[in-house]
């Protein structure tokens, strides 16, 4: 218990706040580091494969500054629920190994009880850490720090041509991937700063991460985002300026000569929109039921997506529901979740003519679309409601929500799929610091 909760190991070395710089809404802190985390140190699963094993909440460390180090309950709950319902959902992320509470109170807007999250992860470097070597122009630890990313995360680019370079490209690959699963199933991380992009391709530092509930490309749930720097459909173009900032710290070993090695980089970077768009594209013809492609399906998807903003129809209801039009041809289900005189029928005479040139059977569709369009989601409401449970005392709310989200595509009969009534809809998240 010890160990999860405060780091202590079994052979007394002590757990290390990790170092890193960041850019925090476009603008550079060359100095931010763990102020509330540590890394008790690396276990190795059954299967072979190494893991981080860092605490949020644990107290204060050398990067803390004027903050206590804690975490509250209801944001380490927050964690818990999203980062492992990420998983369920085939997204990479950190997992949530444990949660407890600290028998402490820390004090935001009123006292709170303390808790910390155990998480695990591939690996916590991030972005920002490669920006404070860059930041004090130690280009021996850019290339530690590189070298020890590759051995980790990436042993087959160590004997490459130009192992810097494959880095870059390598994890340009992975962030293009991950920002577009994140898309597809509506998620918004709400602080995509350097300091929390994660060299690992993994979802990282859950804080104020929403899901849509009505579909609206401008949505932000973040208190602190005013401006939409990290909209919903920003996220794509604020994944690839991150990695802007990555290859600017990166240029020293790309090339010895720096207007070749940005010439080098700018390539690299080049090549996120289309990693991106066949991630997304065809996970949009997946979400569709579409097992053929077409030059006209992008339109189509536009469309529906046009439809859904205009008429604020919920995201994740649609898309499931759909899977059942596929199968039954019956749409009431789905246009009860437009207003009337809305697109939607239109756009749905002219899937069904698409579907007509598809070569699935009605069943296989269906089965298909129910596959990767989830019945639940961690909605923003219900995690709500299972934080003013817990402060309660009561986490039956808590471990009813966790079960069902880990068989996301599966049939239930709970309330849980619901979207929110006015009265219960969330408007802004926060992050807990």
């Amino acid at each position: 218990m010890d160990f999860l909760s405060r780091g202590t190991r079994p052979d007394g070395k002590p757990p290390v706040a990790m170092a890193y710089a960041g850019h925090q809404f476009g603008n550079f802190v060359p100095s931010l580091g763990d102020g509330r985390a540590l890394l008790a140190g690396e276990i190795l699963d059954g299967t072979g494969a190494l893991w981080d094993v860092h605490l949020k909440g644990s107290g204060p460390t050398p990067f803390s500054r004027r903050g206590d180090g804690r975490a509250a309950l209801g944001p380490v709950l927050r964690e818990y629920v999203v980062s492992e319902a990420m998983h369920a959902l085939g997204i990479p992320t950190t997992r949530a190994l444990a949660a407890l509470t600290t028998g402490e109170t820390v004090q935001r807007e009123t006292r709170l009880p303390g808790a910390v999250i155990t998480r695990i992860a591939s690996s916590h470097v991030r972005v920002g850490t490669f920006q404070y070597f860059a930041a004090r122009g130690d280009h021996d630890a850019l290339r530690l720090l590189a070298e020890h990313v590759i051995d980790r995360l990436y042993p087959e680019l160590k004997g490459t041509e130009n192992p810097a370079l494959s880095l870059l490209k390598t994890i340009t690959a992975r962030q293009a991937e991950l920002v577009a699963k994140w898309m597809l199933v509506g998620f918004i991380h709400g602080v995509m700063n350097t300091d929390n992009m994660s060299v690992a391709g993994e979802t990282i530092d859950f804080g104020p991460c929403a899901f849509l509930d009505a579909y609206d490309p401008g949505k932000t749930f973040s208190f602190i985002d005013e401006y939409g720097r990290y909209a919903y459909g920003r996220q794509p173009d604020m994944a690839l300026w991150n990695l802007g900032r990555l290859a600017e710290c990166l240029l020293p070993l790309i090339d010895p000569d720096q207007d070749q090695a940005i010439e080098l980089a700018r390539a690299a970077l080049m090549e996120f929109d289309q990693v991106f768009n066949d991630t997304y594209l065809s996970g949009w013809q997946r979400k569709l039921g579409l097992a053929s492609r077409e030059a006209g399906d992008p339109a189509l998807t536009g469309r529906l997506l046009n439809a859904m903003k205009t008429g604020e129809a919920d995201f994740t209801l649609t898309f499931r529901r759909l899977g059942d039009v596929a199968l039954t041809g019956r749409t009431e289900r789905v246009t009860e979740l437009f207003p009337v005189g809305s697109e939607i029928e239109n756009w749905l005479e002219a899937w069904r003519e698409r579907l007509a040139r598809d070569p699935q059977t009605s069943q296989a569709r269906h089965d298909a679309m129910q596959a990767i369009n989830p019945r639940i989601i961690p909605r923003n409401h219900r995690i709500e409601q299972v934080i003013t449970a817990a402060l309660e005392g009561d986490y039956g709310p808590f471990h009813r929500l966790v079960k069902a989200l880990s068989q996301p595509f599966a049939e239930g009969d709970d309330d849980l799929e619901a979207p929110p009534e006015k009265a219960e809809q969330v408007l802004n998240t926060f992050c807990g610091t």
